[in-house]
């Protein structure tokens, strides 16, 4: 079948892409008609069986056409006289043309004989299509309208403007894009920042950060206003910083988002932190420990009370693990409170107590009232001053096991920095029972392993041509001995420290990463970066 130059048989296509989609869905009409199969189609998005992606194979696949790889595609050049309104209104866009025929983008098949017909009327040549996502091709008419013309972005005080442009259905949609491109990458944090001349969508997977989207800058006032409502936020106030967190429904995928926004030259940065909470799995033997400090960790996680550390950079996956530890812990025998900013993820069974420096709860007034609701589990989320560090050890130090995390580099770290904070010796040697230091690295991918392309040369879909798919944990595992007890209590330097610890049997994080890299797990270079501050 050709469908270069106007010669498809669209009847045995729209056959074969209805017996394609009644595979993904037995309710799906025998013969709709063209609204109704729209309408069909959009169904099935919506309720998850298949993503807008999934279609536009199915598309591209019942009707022999090439699929539009948006990394890959550069933005055309505007066609000569273009009427976008007849662009608009049928959802396509001129992408190349020669003497024989015009390459449309379209988003859906079920126009193609209408615009064939007139593509031979107006400019008497055949037309030919790609498929793409319906937001990709806003995004890339958008560009094309605007063109050469000068980008006025003058300020827009009018609330209910914002409201208005926040609500129509392309800026809707491109949102949701955004959202689920970003779900099928698995980011765990989108980057939305306006630049001189555009807007960059980036994802954060497996750490690290990926262009997914470039807008029109033009865009961004609505982009910023839509996911301000979705968070409750102010949409008429950009000029000071903004927190927010919302709740969406995906298809059948529910997923919480952390909305933050803070002023910049070029307008606002916006950062969303993904919290799938179906995703999540809280469990120890899959955070990458080795069997040896699996086993070591939990026998440490068992003591009546003391207080035990996860320690690292921000994003080195320490609040998962203490999430896991409580997860281990909490078995309906114990009561167990927390004191977190924010509460990232709901956990049945646990008091979870948020942060609100508004109202005067911190860390050390949350924690102050937490040890007088008799619990036997106390997880503070972050020692950040000398005022919760007191309290916690005290807790500590009256029956109850604390855990909370520091920001340190390594193990030995979190003892000096205690101690850099103004507690004693003697109460550090005494309350703190065993400090984890740990980073995430990226697994090779199992696909291509680490190639970045498949057996035909294609980029790999798996990992999305990056070589890495998922991370899993590095970790040091200090437990403190009477020795290491008696060398704090005389204030002994950090490279002592970590010396008596190696002579215990430490396993420095150098010395586990290495391993997992000789175990074919990860790399030499992702090791390297991942611990480059060591």
């Amino acid at each position: 079948m050709s469908n270069g130059t106007g010669t498809c048989d669209f009847a045995a296509a729209r056959k074969r892409l209805r017996e394609l989609l009644a595979e993904k869905s037995p309710e799906y009409p025998a013969a709709p008609a063209r609204e109704e199969a729209r309408a069909a189609d959009r169904a099935l998005v919506q309720s998850g069986a298949l993503s807008e992606a999934q279609l536009c194979a199915l598309y591209s696949r019942a009707y022999e056409t090439e699929l539009v790889e948006e990394e890959e595609f550069k933005t055309p050049e505007p066609f000569p006289d273009a009427p976008y309104d007849f662009f608009n209104a049928n959802s396509c866009l001129p992408a190349e043309w020669d003497a024989d025929a015009i390459t449309f983008l379209v988003v859906d098949p079920y126009d193609l004989e209408q615009l064939s017909f007139f593509v031979r009327r107006t400019w008497k040549t055949g037309a030919r299509f790609r498929f793409v996502r319906r937001t990709f091709l806003e995004r890339l008419t958008s560009k094309l309208q605007s063109a050469g013309e000068e980008e006025e972005m003058a300020e827009v005080e009018d609330e209910n403007m914002l409201r208005s442009m926040a609500g129509e259905a392309r800026i809707v949609r491109l949102v949701n894009d955004i959202f689920t491109r970003a779900i099928e990458l698995g980011a765990s944090d989108i980057h939305i920042e306006p630049g001189e001349e555009s807007v960059a969508v980036r994802c954060r997977v497996d750490g690290v950060l990926t262009e997914i989207i470039s807008a029109p800058l033009s865009q961004f006032p609505a982009i910023a206003s839509r996911i301000k409502l979705l968070g409750g936020l102010n949409i008429a106030e950009s000029r000071l910083p903004q927190d927010g967190r919302t709740n969406i429904q995906l298809g059948r995928q529910e997923l919480d988002m952390r909305i933050s926004t803070i002023p910049i030259l070029t307008g606002e940065s916006i950062v969303l932190r993904l919290l799938n909470q179906e995703a999540i799995s809280f469990d120890l033997g899959i955070l990458g420990m080795s069997p040896t400090h699996l086993e070591q960790f939990r026998k440490l996680i068992r003591i009546p009370h003391g207080i035990i550390l996860v320690v690292g950079p921000t994003g080195s996956g320490k609040t998962t693990t203490l999430y896991s530890v409580i997860n281990h812990l909490n078995d309906n025998k114990k009561k167990i409170i927390t004191v977190e900013d924010p509460v990232e993820y709901k956990m049945a069974g646990l008091c979870q107590m948020q942060v609100n420096a508004k109202i005067g709860v911190t860390f050390a007034t949350g924690l102050r009232s937490i040890v007088r609701q008799d619990p036997d589990i106390i997880l503070v989320g972050e020692i950040r001053d000398r005022e919760t560090a007191d309290i916690a050890i005290n807790a500590a130090l009256t029956g109850h096991l604390v855990l909370s995390t520091l920001h340190t580099n390594d193990a030995v770290g979190a003892v000096t920095r205690l101690l850099d904070m103004g507690v004693e010796n003697f109460l550090v040697s005494s309350a703190l029972f065993g400090v984890l230091s740990q980073r995430l690295v990226r697994k090779i991918c199992p696909v291509c392993h680490g190639k970045t392309t498949d057996a035909a040369g294609n980029k790999c879909r798996k990992c999305n041509g990056s070589g890495y798919k998922g991370r899993c944990g590095i970790f040091e595992l200090l437990t403190v001995s009477e020795e290491l007890r008696t060398a704090i209590n005389r204030s002994a330097s950090s490279s002592e420290l970590e010396a008596i610890a190696v002579k215990e049997g430490m396993v420095t994080l150098q010395d586990d990463g290495m391993a997992k890299v000789k175990a074919g797990v990860t790399t030499l270079e992702e090791l390297n970066r991942s611990t480059a501050e060591l």
